[in-house]
């Protein structure tokens, strides 16, 4: 989510200073260059009052005033490079520097000498930009005699420094835009990890649930008050959950356990009766059959109570050892029913709760057992998965296999295939490898094994769940 919110607060900002920088450049290139307007007209204003002296019909004869003013003229050319000239209305000098210069008769400078002829003086001459390297400023003023205008004054300059001050101010601004836009993705970065944190523990506290850690819970200390309530909201409905939960697993033990009693006298009652009977009679080794079969349902169902109600006892664990001494608790079983039980086993470390684990080995090694037919093998094997985060016990039978709709359901609790109903067991002993496993961050697969059986694969994380910590 913050690569989706920080680009898009980022663009805002971006554009608000953009919008505020373009205006702020074009108002100082008309400031400096207003600067540079006032400047030329304080100078033809002075040029303007020496010309109001200079006798229009004495044009033709030396005149000092005339000569005075050209020399003024000159001078400032000389020394701003700026050309000058006062020319009268039908266009002719009265004087000019340098002396070849004459008011072209189109563009701006024809514009600003006719508005001067009205009596105006040029304030609004075109703007001048950086990269306009050939722009010159032009400048005009009336002369005023007797309420009448009888030349104009004009000035021609060059825009070197002037656009070096636009562009020095420019880079002025495109600095502080810079350092604007840094200290807006800095406090951007701030807003966004300040709104995100609570959905970041939101979310790592919903997968500790989701993985059977209920207690963790969301500490509703920061970030904007809508996520607070949101992270009161959650903790009120995990407490609820969890509530709910404990008080379904509570039932099951508590159904689970008092069953027994009631079910163990009505055995013995049941054996009672079989004494009065013929000895051979089907129906009470059936109904015999039958109530130790519910008693093994019972007890499993009390076994996979506790087992989803016990937190995980995870320590560094040595598997390969472990797997070792439940294959030779389990290899006088399949001596006894003829079949070759063997251990691959390697010496590697991951975390694990040792009897959860051991339990859970039982139950898949159990199953293994049940459904290989005598001459056959079972192998467990210990290995490092290929990406090397988890360590792999793969038990893998040649019994009758499964088909690709019941691999899809087994595990699920009291599931049997059709197949096997006649076998011994409650359909429960896989589902509580799973809890067993997944209390601990385990998994467990299945899969098809070659020509025919079941191959059983179970996972132990290498890195501990509660804090990533790599035995390596």
């Amino acid at each position: 989510m913050r690569t989706r919110l920080l680009p898009l607060l980022i663009v805002l900002m971006a554009g608000v200073l953009l919008a505020l920088g373009f205006p702020l450049a074009a108002s100082t290139a008309a400031s400096e260059q207003q600067r540079v307007v006032v400047d030329r007209l304080d100078d033809e204003a002075r040029f303007a009052a020496l010309a109001q002296f200079v006798d229009n019909e004495r044009r033709f004869a030396p005149d000092e005033r005339r000569a005075m003013l050209s020399g003024e003229l000159a001078s400032y050319h000389e020394v701003y490079d700026i050309r000058a000239g006062i020319f009268y209305r039908d266009n002719r000098s009265m004087a000019v520097a340098p002396e070849d210069w004459v008011v072209p008769y189109d563009g701006e400078a024809r514009r600003a000498f006719n508005e001067a002829l009205l009596g105006r003086r040029s304030h609004d001459p075109s703007q001048v930009w950086p990269w306009q390297g050939d722009a010159r400023l032009i400048v005009a003023s009336p002369v005023v005699r007797d309420g009448d205008v009888v030349a104009v004054v004009v000035t021609d300059s060059p825009t070197g420094d002037l656009r070096s001050r636009i562009l020095h101010g420019w880079l002025l601004i495109f600095a502080g835009e810079a350092a604007a836009m840094l200290l807006a993705v800095g406090a951007a970065f701030r807003l966004t990890g300040w709104v995100l944190r609570p959905v970041r523990v939101l979310d790592a506290v919903t997968h500790d649930i989701a993985t059977g850690r209920m207690n963790s819970r969301v500490a509703a200390t920061g970030g904007p008050p809508e996520l607070r309530r949101l992270a009161h909201s959650f903790n009120e409905m995990a407490d609820h959950v969890e509530d709910v939960l404990d008080q379904q697993r509570a039932f099951v033990a508590d159904a689970s356990h008092q069953l027994r009693n009631p079910l163990a006298a009505l055995l013995l009652r049941i054996e009672l009766l079989a004494l009065e009977l013929p000895e051979g009679n089907e129906e009470i080794a059936s109904v015999r059959t039958e109530g130790k079969r519910l008693a093994q349902v019972l007890d499993d169902l009390l076994d996979l109570a506790l087992a989803e109600h016990t937190a995980a006892d995870l320590r560094l664990t040595d598997i390969g050892a472990l797997t070792d001494v439940r294959v030779a608790s389990w290899r006088p079983v399949a001596d006894e029913k003829g079949v070759t039980l063997t251990a691959e086993t390697c010496a590697v470390t991951a975390w694990a709760d040792p009897v959860a684990l051991s339990s859970a080995l039982d139950a898949v090694i159990d199953n293994a057992l049940k459904f290989t037919p005598a001459g056959e093998d079972v192998t467990v094997a210990v290995r490092l998965a290929p990406e090397r985060a988890a360590v792999e016990i793969e038990v893998a039978d040649h019994g009758p296999g499964l088909t690709d709709e019941e691999l899809e359901r087994v595990g699920d609790r009291f599931w049997r295939s059709g197949r096997h109903q006649n076998v011994k067991g409650s359909g429960l002993g896989l589902s509580i490898s799973r809890v067993l496993l997944a209390a601990g961050g385990g998994t467990i697969a299945y899969a098809r094994n070659a020509p025919h059986g079941l191959r059983v694969t179970v996972g132990v994380p290498r890195e501990d769940p509660r804090t990533g910590q790599d035995p390596a």
